[in-house]
């Protein structure tokens, strides 16, 4: 099994990762000016497949935040998902994989903008374990940083000039003996981890920053939300206070690198007695358990779609007719599956039956 990766896809084409190299006068390189996307893939080890979480939410969401810094992309999201699928049966990986879709300004040039510059695409994948290994839970702090304004610059679009705000944030923490720290916005009231949504229980209930708090439109996140719903949790969206992270029953951060990662101690505050909470466990197993593909139960295969599909046909009826057999609120699907012995992926979705 290999332990590294091996080939990107680069400049209109899979090549050698050693051969995906840019300029040091490329403007993206210089001034921060790409947009890229973090996908997991999880490996399934009882049925030998990897399993590509929520694959077309990320494309699609890749694609929206590209028109933030006019990234002219030159591809669909059915190619980009095809792209990814060939890269990933290219790489043979046979352990969990973060897949990491990339667009920036490419023209080697000096000086500030976001006109006249051309536009590259990149891909590439790479084994990856847990973000945070404490299953036991992490302790975070209250960071001296702000997260950036929507107005300066966007969080939502994942720009990766942005993230200097978030290592930052993440080094204070490192260095001060935190495993990762807590964001607020400009007014006061919470935002996020540093590179993760986050979610407080009170009172029985799931709260979460909304998105005009300037957080990431977590998809993570928006997985959450719904197997909370289906299990009788309810979910608010709303402005949090600081306080709250003290006397909260349960808070955990969540994200496609984060997963679900249980909070346990704020500014040295216990959190839940110190250990993970009943609800936090309870959403992280069946989180895990959608991301891998599990069958049964509470788990039912919808179809396939071929990669040579065109993407109009299939978002007309494949995915009307995945919508229409989910009860509501159970409208997602939950991974594509990777087969190695053809070009064909499935879908797969959360049903409102019991877990």
């Amino acid at each position: 099994m290999p332990l590294e990766n091996r080939y990107a896809f680069f400049q209109g084409k899979i090549v050698p990762i050693a051969q995906a190299k840019v300029s040091i006068m490329t403007a993206a390189f210089n001034y921060g000016t790409g947009i890229f996307e973090g996908i997991r893939a999880y490996w399934n080890d009882e049925q030998q497949q990897l399993y590509l979480f929520r694959l077309q939410e990320h494309l699609e969401r890749f694609l929206r935040n590209c028109r933030i810094l006019f990234l002219d992309v030159p591809y669909t999201e059915q190619r980009l998902a095809d792209i990814a699928v060939e890269l990933l049966r290219k790489e043979a990986f046979k352990t969990d994989v973060y897949v990491r879709p990339l667009a920036y300004k490419a023209t080697c040039a000096v000086g500030v903008r976001l006109h006249d510059l051309e536009t590259e695409v990149s891909m590439f994948a790479v084994p990856f374990g847990k973000y945070i290994d404490k299953p036991g839970g992490i302790s975070v702090m209250f960071s001296s940083w702000r997260r950036l304004e929507d107005n300066t610059i966007p969080a939502r679009g994942k720009i990766t000039g942005t993230y200097v705000n978030a290592a930052l944030v993440k080094t204070e923490a490192h260095l001060n003996g935190f495993d990762d720290a807590l964001l607020l916005c400009q007014d006061g009231h919470v935002s996020e981890g540093s590179a993760a949504n986050l979610f407080i229980v009170r009172h029985g209930n799931l709260v979460t920053p909304p998105v005009t708090d300037n957080i990431l439109e977590g998809i993570t996140r928006a997985t959450l939300m719904e197997l909370a719903a289906e299990i009788g949790v309810p979910v608010e969206e709303r402005p949090i206070d600081r306080t709250e992270l003290y006397v909260a029953d349960e808070a955990f951060l969540c994200g496609t690198a984060m997963e679900v990662t249980s909070i346990v101690s704020v500014d040295h505050r216990s959190i839940s007695g110190g250990k993970p909470g009943s609800i936090t466990t309870s959403l992280a197993s069946r989180y895990e358990a959608v991301a891998r593909g599990k069958k049964g139960g509470a788990y039912a295969r919808t179809g396939a779609h071929r990669s040579t599909r065109r993407r109009d046909t299939w978002r007309a009826d494949e995915r009307a007719r995945l919508l229409s057999t989910v009860s509501a609120p159970s409208r997602f699907a939950g991974a594509v599956r990777l087969r190695r012995r053809d070009p064909v992926v499935k879908r797969f979705k959360t049903t409102s039956a019991p877990f």
